[in-house]
């Protein structure tokens, strides 16, 4: 009990941070002390009932600093009519006594741990101290301690739920932000490799051979290019500008576009796109579509990158009933193709979000092999 008391103590206060005010506010201010007297005057009865209302319309204002300083303005006015009840003798008997009330839920709602547990302590007083002096009749009691648990528990529910809802817009934050950084990877590191890989042949070849060094920055040019266009088209959706582009997400049918013939320098390896099945569009749901040619893309992008030596790259995408078959094989150096990478993590991931399975390594008989198995059951488009 004690730990659970330190860890309430030591609580931070509500998040998301409350508004400072809002223009409701100020129509509450605005209203209540017309009511108050309206009451006062409309209640003879009531003992010092002048007095209580000069109390309650000069505690309204505490009103607007209920989320800033929530203990602070509980305490003032608890305080305050707590004194003054001593004083004459009795409770205040308005109903516009209510709207304190309101202080004791913002404390729940927005205060620390330390203004919940003070706020509780001056609420507890404030019931207790006047019951020492005249003790109240018994349904008096049970009903005033009802409707302050009452605001106590919807003051501590409603925070339960925002604080809940934040926590579940940040996990969707960090989400966006590793999809981000997928897209980042695979599309725009995809054609920086491609650069890269230009570049070194350009410059092994520029002394011997000036035309292919010219053909290797005509590619370079045009990957640069694309680069650029993905990268514009990213930050367009980041700022969500109404000229983003409003491409359609590859598919796989786009795993095609992934060939690349043979060269006489033999600078690149040759690939090779095999598909069995009907790769159209609309064959497969969006989802594992974008997802089947995002893998096969980056499986690519590695075996260019990292397999010493290899000459050839085959990709074979099967397509049935059951679900797509993407093996990507490379006949480079395993070993130099095992260096781990944020690549096969995210190829991973993909397949994985889809209930599918994926995986990179050693092949048999030589080389690096990427397989992806991703179901068509249970999506749909």
């Amino acid at each position: 009990m004690t730990s659970r008391i330190r860890a309430l103590w030591d609580a931070p206060a509500a998040q998301p941070p409350p508004p400072r005010r809002v223009r409701r506010d100020w129509v509450l201010v605005a209203a209540l002390p017309p009511v108050i007297v309206i009451e006062a005057a409309a209640r003879p009865e009531v003992p010092w009932r002048w007095v209580w209302a000069v109390v309650l319309v000069a505690l309204v204002p505490t009103l607007l600093w209920r989320r800033t300083r929530p203990f602070t303005m509980l305490a003032i006015a608890f305080g305050a009519g707590t004194t003054v009840g001593l004083v004459l003798g009795g409770d205040p008997q308005l109903v516009a006594t209510a709207y304190l009330l309101l202080l004791v839920y913002a404390t729940m709602r927005w205060g620390s741990g330390r203004a919940i547990l003070g706020g509780a302590a001056i609420v507890l007083a404030g019931a207790i101290v006047p019951a020492l002096v005249e003790p109240p009749r018994l349904g008096d009691a049970i009903g005033g301690v009802a409707v302050i648990a009452t605001t106590f528990t919807l003051g501590l529910a409603f925070r339960w739920r925002a604080g809940a809802r934040e926590r579940e817009l940040e996990g969707a934050r960090l989400l966006e932000r590793e999809q981000l950084a997928r897209d980042l990877h695979d599309t725009v590191a995809h054609h920086v490799s491609a650069i890269a890989i230009q570049a070194q042949a350009g410059t092994a070849v520029a002394a011997t051979d000036p035309g292919a060094a010219a053909r290797a920055l005509a590619v370079i040019e045009g990957e640069a290019s694309r680069t650029l266009d993905e990268m514009r088209s990213i930050v367009r959706v980041l700022r969500r500008a109404d000229a983003a582009e409003l491409a359609p997400a590859p598919g796989v049918a786009d795993v095609r576009r992934l060939a690349e013939p043979s060269r006489a320098d033999g600078a690149r390896p040759v690939v090779e796109v095999h598909v069995e099945g009907d790769d159209r569009s609309e064959a497969l749901p969006p989802a594992v579509g974008a997802a089947v040619f995002r893998i096969a893309q980056e499986a690519v992008t590695n075996a260019r990158r990292h397999a010493r030596g290899a000459t050839r790259i085959d990709v074979r995408l099967r397509l049935d009933a059951e679900g797509v078959r993407l093996d990507v094989r490379d006949d480079g150096e395993a070993a130099a193709s095992a260096a781990p990478g944020f690549g096969v993590t995210g190829m991973v991931e993909r397949a994985a979000l889809l209930g599918g399975t994926c995986t990179a390594g050693p092949a048999p008989g030589g080389g690096w092999l990427v397989a992806a198995v991703l179901p068509r059951a249970g999506w749909s488009s």
